[in-house]
């Protein structure tokens, strides 16, 4: 198996670059490579897939934080999606993708509402959970709180 690239070199940044810069320079990157500019193209389709998992790794403070520590090997199995398996999977990198162009560049980009992933991706925030306080009685007669 080919030894993985350093994500910092992937991206093109430095250990010290913001994330700011980390997101941009995978906004650059993924432009480049999408897979939808690239038809049948499979080394554009690998460098997409080699900056989402770097991308993926940094733009993470406890994941950038890890890697900077122990390098691939402090990924474990999880150094991006796939681990060892051979790589990531394709609905996730496009979740990346999303997160970082946004649902209204997929509209232009893709030609149309929402473009790839857009209505899979679920609505914004309904992944959070909130921490409330409530007393039995108030659960058991379906009590409303803001």
């Amino acid at each position: 198996m080919a030894t993985k690239r350093d994500y910092y070199e992937v991206l093109g940044v430095s250990k010290s670059a913001s994330a700011d810069e980390i997101k941009k320079a995978y906004r650059k990157i993924a432009m480049q490579f999408h897979p939808d500019r690239n038809p049948g193209n499979k080394e554009a389709e690998e460098k997409f897939k080699e900056a989402a998992e770097a991308y993926d790794v940094l733009s993470s403070a406890d994941k950038k934080a890890q890697y900077d520590r122990f390098g691939h090997a402090g990924m474990g199995g999880n150094a991006g999606y796939g681990g060892g398996q051979g790589g990531m999977r394709m609905e996730d990198i496009f979740q990346n993708f999303g997160d970082v162009f946004g649902d209204d560049m997929f509209g232009s980009f893709f030609g149309g509402g929402g473009g790839r992933g857009g209505s899979r991706r679920g609505t914004r925030g309904a992944n959070l959970r909130v921490k409330l306080k409530m007393d039995f009685s108030e659960i058991a007669n379906g009590a409303q709180k803001k």
